[in-house]
């Protein structure tokens, strides 16, 4: 496998780890925030969605702070749905995946531009490697916090682990 496809494949693992909490919370829980300072599930979407379509769109030609961006307002106001955030959610995936598909290994090295500064296409697929899972996480911690016993757990459940290893080493 080579970098761009591990890549993609980390991304999808988080974007399901996102859909997967998603999907366990109503039109309500979407704009709970456990304080006046934390960030709800539907500010967190609204903010990858705005910063997936600045950095993803025209990557390799433009720098990936838009200037039609508007980052402070990503954490302002509730979403009226959770259509609403199903919408900026797939797009802003969308916008990531078509721009990495279309990457070739050799654009790897290429210079990009993130707020005037200078990184390899590499470095700024890291960097967003970096940025997405911990707001997934964030999301993840919220849903769990919400939901407490009627969480789903979106990996190994408390107290599960020798269960798990043992179906592994069945494989």
């Amino acid at each position: 496998m080579n970098y761009l496809d591990d890549s993609i494949q980390v991304f999808k693992n988080y974007k399901a780890l996102g859909d997967k909490t998603i999907s366990q919370l109503n039109e309500e829980e979407i704009n709970y925030q456990p304080d006046p300072e934390s960030n709800s599930i539907a500010l967190i979407v609204k903010h990858l969605h705005g910063n997936m379509i600045s950095r993803w769109t025209d990557f390799l030609t433009t720098d990936g702070e838009k200037e039609n961006r508007h980052r402070d307002r990503e954490f302002e106001g509730a979403l009226k749905n959770k259509t609403e955030l199903m919408l900026l959610w797939e797009e802003g995936w969308n916008c990531l995946f078509n721009t990495l598909h279309s990457l070739k290994e050799e654009d790897l090295g290429l210079t990009v531009f993130i707020r005037k500064e200078p990184h390899t296409v590499m470095q700024a697929i890291n960097r967003q490697l970096a940025h997405y899972p911990y707001h997934i996480g964030q999301m993840v911690y919220v849903a769990r916090m919400f939901r407490k016993e009627g969480w789903k757990s979106l990996s190994i459940p408390k107290g599960k682990s020798e269960e798990f290893n043992r179906k592994m080493g069945g494989k």
